[in-house]
């Protein structure tokens, strides 16, 4: 495991707490200017909510064909569950609350709900995403969470012509929270994932968020400069864009940070990223914990 940061507040926004609305299910956001996201409250103060921590982890877990899991789903199931069970952050093992999951089968989304009886879901196929192997469906994006997640949709971002792009989000009620997950693609160009970026921000809205996922791009691009200007990003270093290595060769080595949680500026957050292989992946999880205040 890679040393972790101290965990350090981060810079305020705005005091007031902004509701969002839930986007309609599946509704295109495309030629809005960052996207058509959902409403904010009609300019009256909002209660400030509660503080809350939540231990949060984003992962590719690559579960379509051509992964090393691919063949063996339920394997690879009861991988994200234990790394779920006991992920390290901050020199220390916690469980998570929230999960945010990529390239997971809609079967394994099927067995966690079964399995994990607390917790709520969320699944989006990714458009004209791969078959699971045994009958698993269709690969996508997921989020869990150990509170219920309710008004949770999918829409999609802006794409090339023939191309599709899903974010899931849902609301979490008792933590005050949005959360989203995405899966951009590395056929896309900067300016198309910049579009994506934009129209991601406006469906996360400007409250409590906790937003992440494979966004195909490393820090430095001014393609995520969308999502940097408007939350923090749990693995970065003051106002740099920086952040341990995501992303890995099919030999194990670290090569990159495409994997990102981002989250509201006023929180605190500890961020680790494992520095040993993952087997049963390309990516490695980010994993952090989250102080909202």
């Amino acid at each position: 495991m890679r040393s972790p940061r101290a965990l350090i507040p981060l810079l305020s926004v705005c005091a007031a707490a902004a509701v969002v609305a839930a986007a309609a299910t599946g509704a295109s956001i495309e030629g809005l200017p960052g996207g058509g996201g959902p409403a904010h409250a009609d300019g009256a103060d909002a209660p400030r909510p509660a503080a809350v921590t939540i231990n949060a982890m984003s992962w590719n877990v690559c579960g379509g064909p051509g992964c090393p899991s691919g063949a063996a789903p339920a394997e690879l199931a009861k991988e994200i569950v234990q790394r779920m069970g006991a992920t390290e952050v901050g020199g220390r093992t916690v469980s998570t609350d929230a999960v945010l999951l990529q390239e997971v089968c809609e079967g394994q989304v099927r067995t966690f709900k079964k399995t994990l009886g607390r917790w709520s879901w969320a699944f989006a196929p990714s458009p004209g995403g791969a078959a699971c192997s045994h009958g698993q469906g269709r690969v996508g994006v997921a989020i869990g969470t150990d509170a219920p997640l309710v008004q949770h949709e999918q829409t999609k971002l802006p794409a090339p012509a023939g191309r599709t792009r899903i974010a899931l989000c849902g609301e979490v009620p008792s933590w005050a929270t949005r959360v989203c997950v995405t899966q951009l693609s590395t056929s896309e160009d900067a300016a198309w994932r910049r579009k994506e970026a934009g129209a991601l921000t406006t469906l996360a809205g400007t409250g409590r968020v906790l937003v992440g996922g494979d966004l195909a791009d490393r820090p430095e691009s001014a393609a995520l400069d969308p999502l940097y200007k408007a939350y923090a990003e749990c693995d970065q270093t003051g106002s740099s864009r920086t952040g341990a290595k995501t992303r890995q060769s099919w030999q194990g080595t670290a090569i990159g940070k495409t994997d990102y949680l981002f989250i509201t500026r006023s929180a605190s957050v500890s961020c680790s990223v494992p520095t040993a292989r993952t087997k049963t992946s390309d990516h490695r999880p980010l994993s952090a914990v989250v102080r909202y205040r």
